[in-house]
């Protein structure tokens, strides 16, 4: 996990970085929107969320 950076080590973040974190949390409102217009069950969508959170962190730490 050397190739992980704490945040909190970074503060205050970079403009590049806090540009890219407001792009994703667009991104992430704009497809959990569109998600819920076409009718996912939250349940779905929380459950989809939550798999893709558990999947990028398993990878990060057997990296």
């Amino acid at each position: 996990m050397s190739n992980v950076t704490r945040i909190r080590h970074e503060l205050p973040v970079s403009k590049d970085i806090a540009r890219t974190v407001a792009e994703l949390d667009a991104a992430l409102v704009k497809a959990i929107d569109a998600a819920k217009d076409a009718g996912l069950p939250q349940g779905l969508l929380v459950g989809l969320l939550h798999g893709h959170a558990h999947a990028q962190t398993h990878q990060m730490v057997i990296e």
